[in-house]
């Protein structure tokens, strides 16, 4: 069966407060955008202006010519590059006399056609049922009639007022669910910390290679695409390293104007990323300089509202294998704060990984310990929590000189011994 959506052919709009310069096309996350939800583009226009107009986006002229340019490239939609506001829409729809889609609905609908967890689907629609609900006047005036039947004899409800009040309703009935789901990742999240290794996110612009780079370092088969959002659920899996375990989370990737309502609705998602040991900011370094400044801009900006700002970082340019000898040794020459990598070649992961182990030996405390055979379990819990370490069989236990994580030192306290007697 055919996807209805690949019938559709839409004309790109978008409100700029300046003219774009020179190779610039300040729409083409749109059509990606579009080309993702199985949508055709066929053709474009912008309106330079301070804003948007506030009850048409575009101003009266600038929709005459609208009208005409729809007719001629033979478009059956318009996509436009903001989130409207109802009346906007409504107005835009009338004056144009087509289907009026903004920047929203289509992430919208790219969310729900990938969303595959219980979790992400709920997520969606809750994020779907917030975006309509102010729009259903509009959308829906077709129904404002009364309702009939037992139960609405006498001043009788409207239609329209019957569907706010199910979507309101179904709203509330999805955050209670997604909270009982949130208490079931907390206590997930509670064991993995009572088994505490590093923990990874991978956070970066969609497409920017995030879901190669966690399959290239874990050796996992994660689904990759070259469309935005191919990745929307998290997906953790781990490695290991000079002895030490690591675990990397693959989350939802970030883009310009991301709508609220997702960064609500992925919250709990997101906060994978908040609570990460060490945050991999994956950029796609095959993109024009400029470009790939707005892009790192734009993940600070949901990392700084999800309150995932704070968090170590560490830039990881991508993609090298699409880059020159030159524009390699411009990206990457005295830059200690970045490690360049090609997930798709394997290029610059081993530098990534022992760059990985190093941020976490800042963070870990030399400890002597002497534990008795009877604790064995203690001794596991030490190999895995320090990697490699020195051991000395002794009769009275097992002499151990680790580095531990100093938040997790105190665990350990009661085995400590002289770090001069531990060396006799």
């Amino acid at each position: 069966m055919r996807n209805p959506r690949a019938r559709q052919r839409a004309l790109v709009i978008g409100a700029i407060p300046e003219p774009p310069r020179d190779g610039e096309d300040p729409l083409a996350e749109l059509k990606e955008l579009l080309r993702t939800a199985g949508v055709a583009t066929a053709g474009e226009m912008i309106q330079v202006r301070a804003e948007p107009d506030p009850n048409r986006y575009f101003g009266r002229g600038k929709l005459a010519e609208l009208k005409a340019e729809a007719k001629r490239v033979g478009a059956n939609l318009i996509a436009c590059d903001d989130e409207l506001a109802p009346r906007q829409e409504r107005n835009l729809e009338s004056e144009l006399e087509m289907p009026v889609i903004d920047r929203t609905a289509i992430i919208l609908d790219i969310f729900a056609d990938h969303a595959h967890s219980a979790e992400g689907k709920l997520q969606v629609e809750l994020a779907q049922l917030e975006y309509n609900l102010a729009r259903m006047r509009g959308l829906w005036t077709h129904l404002e009639r009364l309702g009939g039947g037992i139960g609405t004899r006498g001043p009788g409800e409207s239609q329209i007022e019957t569907d706010r009040r199910l979507a309101r309703d179904r709203i509330t009935q999805l955050r209670r669910r997604l909270k009982r789901l949130e208490r079931g990742r907390r206590t997930m999240r509670a064991r993995r910390e009572a088994a505490p290794i590093p923990r990874i996110a991978l956070a970066g612009y969609t497409n920017a290679g995030k879901s190669t780079l966690l399959n290239a370092l874990t050796g996992a088969e994660v689904g990759v695409g070259s469309r935005l959002f191919h990745t929307l659920d998290p997906t953790t899996r781990a490695y290991e390293y000079e002895g030490r375990r690591y675990l990397v989370t693959d989350t939802v990737g970030f883009i310009r104007k991301l709508p609220h309502q997702l960064v609500e609705a992925f919250k709990a998602t997101l906060e994978e990323t908040r609570l990460a040991d060490l945050i991999l900011h994956v950029v796609d370094a095959s993109e024009p300089e400029e470009r790939r400044a707005g892009t790192i801009a734009a993940v600070d900006q949901v990392l700084e509202e999800i309150g995932a700002d704070e968090a170590p970082r560490l830039l990881v340019f991508n993609k090298l294998d699409l880059l020159d000898e030159d524009e390699r040794r411009r990206l990457l020459v005295g830059r200690r704060d970045v490690v360049g990598t090609s997930a798709a070649t394997g290029e610059g992961l081993d530098e990534l990984r022992a760059r990985i182990a190093r941020e976490f030996e800042r963070t870990l405390e030399p400890m002597d310990l002497l534990i008795p055979y009877e604790e064995g379990s203690r001794l596991a819990e030490l190999h895995e929590l320090a990697g490699d370490l020195e051991r000395e069989e002794r009769p009275d236990g097992v002499l151990v000189h680790a580095r531990v994580p100093a938040v997790l030192a105190h665990r350990f306290s009661e085995f400590a011994v002289n770090g001069a007697e531990g060396r006799d």
